[in-house]
């Protein structure tokens, strides 16, 4: 390939993205030192002024700083229950508590939708199998009762309370 400046080989071969659209650059040694080396001058004909140049790379620093910023913060984040990190669970694979599901939501939902295709636990049984497995719907009805005395729905609670028993026995 030849230099865009003249007709030596070109051993500079640059590409910037300009505007979203990559623009290339070929230029032979001597073009090279002189685009690299050039201060205050425009780069039109190279599609670019060294001020854009400059503006680019301090948004790209200014977004990596943001990036890192927000890595950090995630990494030292604990949580109040157990009191694993971000960071441990990175290491281990392993969270330390259920709590940890809701604390750290916002980033192992990706996760699991990527490994499992799913965010939601259906169980050991197979679909095919049919049913419900009655201890998970005891359990899913009991906190709902507590729930409902909590916020004082006894009507609710009565009927929770009634089903738990039909479950039971």
């Amino acid at each position: 390939m030849k230099c865009q400046k003249c007709d030596r080989p070109a051993t500079f071969h640059y590409t910037e993205l300009t505007g979203g659209k990559p623009v290339e650059i070929h230029l032979c040694e001597e073009h090279a030192n002189e685009y690299l080396h050039r201060s205050g001058s425009a780069v039109a004909d190279f599609g670019t002024t060294p001020e854009t140049l400059v503006e680019q790379v301090k948004k790209k620093v200014t977004s990596l700083q943001e990036t890192t910023r927000e890595l950090m913060e995630l990494e030292t984040r604990a949580c109040p229950i157990c009191g694993i990190s971000f960071q441990e669970f990175r290491k281990t694979g392993r969270l330390g508590c259920p709590n940890d599901y809701l604390f750290f939501d916002e980033f192992l939902e990706p996760l699991l939708l990527g490994i499992h295709g799913n965010t939601e636990h259906v169980g050991k049984r197979p679909e095919r199998a049919g049913g419900t497995d009655n201890r998970t719907l005891l359990i899913r009805l009991r906190r709902e009762l507590d729930d409902a005395v909590s916020i004082e729905d006894y009507e609710l609670a009565g009927k929770l309370r009634d089903r738990i028993r039909d479950l039971e026995s």
